[in-house]
């Protein structure tokens, strides 16, 4: 059996179809660990998310801030009219309510012990262990999983805090674990996040430094599986795997097999604009 996984998606069901092709993939033996992100911008947002949760237990996904963000608009149904036009076939299927209720249940981490990888979508704190992160992100996952998610999932967005500190109560805790999970690239030497800088490393002001690069990071000994840093690029940084290659913006779409000995595969996307979140 073979796992790959795969980088960011936003509802680019054709690219992930040529990118299946290209691997080969056995829907009967191999397994697939998408990085999140599977929704928003792209042309086939519902597509996407039909094709993965048709995959059932041969795949395994972590959420990414577009999805998080589709979650939201479910919640608050007065943010309809002003999202992404994307999203829209997904709120109007037939089967929207089947889909939403599966992807809602979904983690923000998932660590593997027998594969040796730990998927996420953006990065885990540079002062959190393994244990520290999957804790964290379970209890967010109890909230976005249980009876009042609706009245939950608002208090989830927002920038601040933006530094973690012990005995956060519980509402800003969680919206820590999820801005640092879904949406973190640069932090300081401290640990605080910065939202501003999305570009690839070189290009921030002094004193901000991608998440893997902070000195003594405390879950360095973790091999991490991520996207949403689609300006990203390569980096030599060990047992760090970027996939979000940018194939919205004209980059590629990457999957990167995790059994066995590893090694990347992608292919050329058309793209549709410049990169953003």
């Amino acid at each position: 059996m073979r796992t790959f996984a795969i980088g960011d998606l936003q509802g680019l069901h054709s690219m992930l179809v040529r990118l299946l092709d290209r691997i080969g993939f056995d829907p009967e033996g191999d397994r697939l660990w998408f990085c999140g992100d599977l929704v928003n911008r792209g042309p086939d947002s519902l597509e996407v998310l039909r094709f993965v949760y048709r995959l059932g237990s041969r795949a395994t996904i972590v959420l990414g801030n577009h999805d998080l963000y589709l979650l939201r608009v479910v919640a608050n149904p007065d943010l309809a009219p002003t999202v992404d036009p994307s999203l829209l076939p997904i709120l109007e299927a037939p089967d929207r309510d089947e889909l939403l209720e599966w992807l809602r249940h979904q983690p923000l981490l998932h660590h593997d012990p027998v594969l040796g990888f730990t998927l996420v979508h953006a990065g885990l704190p540079p002062f959190w262990n393994l244990e520290q992160s999957m804790a964290r992100a379970q209890d967010v996952e109890a909230v976005l999983g249980g009876d009042l998610w609706k009245e939950a999932l608002p208090t989830l967005f927002g920038n601040e805090p933006d530094v973690w500190q012990e005995g956060l109560p519980s509402v800003q805790a969680h919206r820590f674990t999820v801005n640092a999970l879904t949406r973190m690239r640069y932090v300081t030497s401290t640990g605080k996040l910065d939202f501003r800088h999305k570009g690839p490393p070189g290009t921030q002001p002094e004193g901000l430094y991608p998440w893997f690069e902070i000195p003594n990071r405390r879950n360095q000994d973790l091999h991490i599986v991520f996207g949403h840093w689609s300006t990203l690029g390569e980096t030599r940084v060990p047992h760090v795997y970027p996939l979000d290659g940018g194939c919205l913006w004209g980059g590629t779409l990457r999957a990167m097999r995790l059994d066995g000995e590893s090694h990347l595969l992608e292919i050329p996307c058309p793209g549709r604009g410049s990169a953003g979140s």
